[in-house]
């Protein structure tokens, strides 16, 4: 097909990708609110479980036509529209074939699920959102494969041989009873060897100081770059050598060379669920999700629920940021409230009390590369009490329109109790969760210094539920600002920075914001950006 007629078709595509909501709200976009969109990797990124996301063919299972429909929900291509969400990267939880719902055991590496769709589906998302700024990254599961991959049935036919001299006999982590390793789960194999199955049976773990897996890993991230993605989620990085920091950044910094040789503005993030300071060194690599700001105990929630001080926050992004700085200049940071094995935040940042709407304002107004959870923009529940399964937390997003995607296998939360609404209810409301995220994506967008800039924390020395910082990037500085309480504060600035202010770029919450002079008055739960 000559580029050309590609380019049409492309066109009549994205002209066909109409929004399914006639009543949504659109912000007015003034000077203040205009996109100034750089070219790097600084994004608002959103969080797909492909499986439960949007269903296309009305076979009940989300696949990636569904994803391509649902586009101008997320970013119709015109950053100054006010009508998308206005994300700019997605990342797409495992598409590769794979026999479980949640595709962590992938079977083969350059495919997608049939249940999801086909290639050319996943081409078509690629260009389609490149040509809205959008970029696709995809799950990469590289520690562990499935038991029916077609490497481990190959290793399991050498090793049942002797043959050692076959290559696959050095893909996955065998052992001996004598070997074994403490800490580390084992299976049998075949010929009295184990192999190493941290996560489950059904996940043979690869064995990485292979040359021969190194080449397939190689070629794997070559495929990918090629059908259009921008860079890998990477899944439980710590594991590839289980207790062993110094193997596993050599590792992932032979890794992320090979990235750059082919994508040198590659995005990479990894898990690394573990505490801040142990996060810390992977930064040597790549970007990590900032695990302390998550869940009902991290830094967010706990400032947007009063249990911690603005001004305690503040501290902990900069001193968080300082230490990983040892390790990269330029590390991007990735910050996120929830996540698909966390339980949803609307379980415990309520929508009502609107502590929900300040802890969007706390981590999407805040450095690098903040990460959305599908469904959180429209306070989803799922996963209370006894009911914390995975299954749980991926559940189906809820449109409120015709969309027959189903809930995964395993869950058991019902629709009746998401008492938070569905984007059709929300999506025309000024006033809605989802608005309100829309609404301050739309202000750091505008104001690249947040997620870019260098960090001056100002003490707000006996104000609680008040604080923030200034960001400077180029030249230019904002301040960031922000009331938690149930209050209206009217604070001198002049008392606390030299910095001058002049105009309020940006405001988002329960109430209003004023700038008098150096003189800011900020209404209860709510948030500010000055210049």
């Amino acid at each position: 097909m000559n580029k050309f007629k590609k380019g049409i078709i492309l066109v009549l595509t994205s002209f066909l990708l109409a929004s399914c909501f006639n009543n949504e709200y659109s912000i007015k976009v003034d000077t203040n609110l205009e996109s100034t969109m750089v070219n790097d990797n600084n994004k608002v990124y959103y969080e797909i479980f492909v499986g439960a996301f949007s269903d296309a063919n009305d076979d009940g299972m989300g696949d990636l036509r569904g994803v391509i429909n649902r586009l101008d929900y997320l970013n119709d291509g015109n950053p100054n529209s006010g009508k998308s969400l206005g994300i700019q990267g997605i990342w797409l939880m495992p598409i590769m074939r794979s026999p479980s719902y949640h595709k962590y055991d992938v079977i083969d590496y350059k495919s997608i699920d049939p249940k999801y769709g086909t290639m050319s589906d996943f081409e078509e998302l690629t260009q389609t959102a490149k040509n809205r700024g959008v970029d696709i990254i995809v799950d990469l599961v590289l520690n562990h494969t499935s038991i029916y991959h077609e490497w481990f049935a190959a290793a399991k036919t050498a090793v049942a041989n002797n043959d050692f001299s076959n290559k696959y006999a050095s893909y996955y982590t065998l052992v001996t009873n004598e070997t074994k390793e403490s800490g580390k789960i084992y299976y049998p194999f075949v010929n009295n060897y184990f192999y190493e199955g941290n996560f489950s049976d059904q996940m043979p773990e690869l064995n990485m100081d292979s040359q021969e897996v190194r080449k397939e890993i190689i070629e794997i991230i070559k495929f990918w770059f090629d059908k259009g993605v921008h860079g890998f989620r990477l899944d439980a990085a710590k594991y590839v050598f289980l207790n062993d920091l110094q193997k596993n950044l050599e590792f992932w910094n032979w890794f992320m060379a090979e990235v750059k040789k082919i994508k040198p503005d590659a995005y990479v993030v990894a898990e690394n669920w573990s505490s801040d300071i142990q996060i810390a060194p992977y930064y040597e690599s790549f970007s990590n999700f900032d695990f302390g700001m998550s869940q009902s105990g991290g830094a967010v929630a706990a400032t947007a629920k009063g249990y911690d001080s603005v001004n305690a926050y503040v501290r902990y992004l900069n001193n968080y940021r300082n230490m990983v700085s040892r390790y990269n200049s330029n590390a991007i940071l990735s910050p996120f409230i929830s996540n698909h094995d966390m339980n949803r935040a609307a379980g415990y940042l309520s929508v009502q009390d609107h502590s929900m709407h300040v802890a969007a304002n706390l981590y999407i107004w805040t450095y690098g590369t903040p990460f959305v959870y599908y469904g959180e923009e429209i306070g989803m529940f799922g996963s209370r009490g006894s009911e914390r399964t995975d299954a749980n937390r991926r559940l189906k997003m809820m449109w409120g329109d015709n969309d027959k995607v189903s809930n995964p296998i395993g869950s058991t939360f019902t629709d009746d109790r998401q008492t938070n609404g569905t984007v059709k209810s929300q999506i025309g409301k000024k006033d809605s969760l989802y608005n309100h995220y829309k609404k301050i994506i739309m202000i750091r967008n505008a104001n690249p210094e947040i997620g870019r800039g260098t960090y001056t924390p100002i003490n707000f020395e006996g104000y609680y539920e008040f604080g923030g910082f200034l960001s400077t990037y180029n030249n230019s500085t904002v301040g960031v600002f922000h009331n938690t309480g149930l209050e209206k504060i009217t604070i001198d600035l002049s008392k606390f920075t030299n910095h001058k202010f002049s105009v309020i770029r940006g405001f988002a919450g329960k109430g209003n914001a004023t700038l008098s002079g150096q003189i800011l008055t900020l209404e209860p739960m709510t948030s500010v950006v000055l210049k």
